[in-house]
């Protein structure tokens, strides 16, 4: 690495014509100072100085570090520290970070940033800025204070629910009537047209403006479409295992109502129109299918069951929750394998061809039981875990 020196205004141009006479291989240059093989020529801009470099340097990073010249993180230079080197001549430029004071609403933070705009500010602070929003830099006269000669003022836009022709939507804006923010949003009123507010109205945040056409209209929107679910069941894991092994995904559709308004207020909605724009994807789940408890209880359910055409599984999980297969359960009011109501048991029992039958009696909570559930019963038990 060669420095040339630090170069004055003078020396600016004197630095300048030495590029120009680089670049047409001119025999001016000394000798001393021509570029060798794989040597370029770097002309570095530091806050008001300039520095003449020559080195083989592979990346800028390399000739700042071998001209001593340090750099803070937020510090910025151009071109990129890291950029693969190809020219024999560069114009490097590096924007100190300097501290500004960022006021957003009540908020106020201090940030080092060599960035110039609003934007790149906020963007390098971390901050959002939506379109609507108004962020301008200027002067702090609080340097004092803040400990920052730049300050960021953040002129937040006001959200607004917008429904139009039947579509909803959070619009922001910097409007101060709803005349101003129609005119702002291009939005123009036919003859049918009507809306919630009037257009001297002032905008206030959160508030709700809607506009519809008065009779008949169609309305286009996109729906969420829900993922179908299926379930392995593994008998060897237990009931409440769930391991989801596909993960499911939400489709879109989009659907096309016609809607008839009357006074502003929307009296029937018909679809015409549903098309499938992106497909849902299944979520697959194993869920344990395993229960304990005596073999004897669990066959006789099973065959019963099946003689109905019901969900032996279902029913297994009732008889475990309500009363751990226990035939002799009493809860103080419920009694048996399935916790009958004593006072209606007898009916029951009686119904479905078990007069005189005690609630503690096995077979007949078994066939009371899934009589009941296959006539459509499953409600009686709040244990019924549902279809499985």
């Amino acid at each position: 690495m060669r420095l040339l020196q630090y170069i004055s205004p003078f020396h600016v141009f004197l630095a300048s014509l030495l590029i120009g006479l680089l670049a047409f291989g001119a025999l001016l240059i000394p000798k001393a100072q021509a570029l060798e093989d794989g040597e370029r020529l770097f002309m570095i801009h530091d806050r008001g100085v300039e520095h003449g470099i020559i080195s083989d340097a592979s990346s800028l990073r390399e000739v700042l570090e071998e001209a001593d010249i340090s750099l803070d993180d937020n510090d910025r230079v151009e071109p990129s520290l890291d950029e693969e080197l190809v020219a024999n001549q560069y114009q490097v430029n590096i924007y100190r970070a300097r501290p500004v004071v960022i006021v957003d609403g009540n908020v106020r933070q201090l940030v080092m940033s060599a960035y110039q705009t609003p934007k790149q500010i906020a963007a390098h602070a971390d901050i959002a800025l939506r379109d609507e929003d108004e962020a301008t830099v200027d002067l702090n006269n609080n340097f004092v204070s803040d400990g920052a000669s730049l300050r960021m003022t953040i002129d937040r836009a006001t959200p607004v629910t917008l429904q139009l022709y039947g579509k909803t939507d959070t619009v922001y804006t910097q409007a101060s009537t709803v005349g101003d923010f129609l005119a702002e949003k291009n939005i123009h009123l036919g003859d049918k047209d009507d809306m919630s507010h009037q257009s001297s109205d002032k905008i206030t945040e959160g508030m709700s403006l809607s506009i519809w056409r008065n009779g008949k209209q169609t309305v286009t929107q996109e729906e969420p479409v829900e993922f179908e679910i299926e379930q392995i069941k593994d008998a060897n894991r237990e009931v409440g295992y769930r391991e989801v092994t596909t993960p499911g995904k939400k489709g879109k559709k989009t659907v096309t109502y016609e809607i008839i308004m009357q006074d502003g207020k929307e009296v029937s909605r018909t679809v015409i129109q549903s098309v499938v724009t992106e497909q849902t994807v299944k979520q697959v789940e194993v869920v344990g299918a395993k229960v304990e408890g005596p073999e004897a209880i669990m066959a006789k359910i099973r065959t019963v069951a099946a003689a109905k055409g019901i969900d032996a599984q279902r029913v297994l999980l009732i008889a475990k929750c309500e009363s751990k297969f226990n035939p002799t359960a009493d809860s103080g009011y419920y009694k048996g394998l399935f916790q009958h109501d004593p006072g209606y048991w007898p009916a029951r029992a009686a119904k479905y061809g078990f007069a005189g039958a005690s609630y503690f009696d096995v077979d007949a909570q078994i066939g009371v039981s899934t009589s009941m559930m296959a006539a459509g019963g499953w409600s009686h038990w709040g244990c019924d875990p549902g279809p499985q």
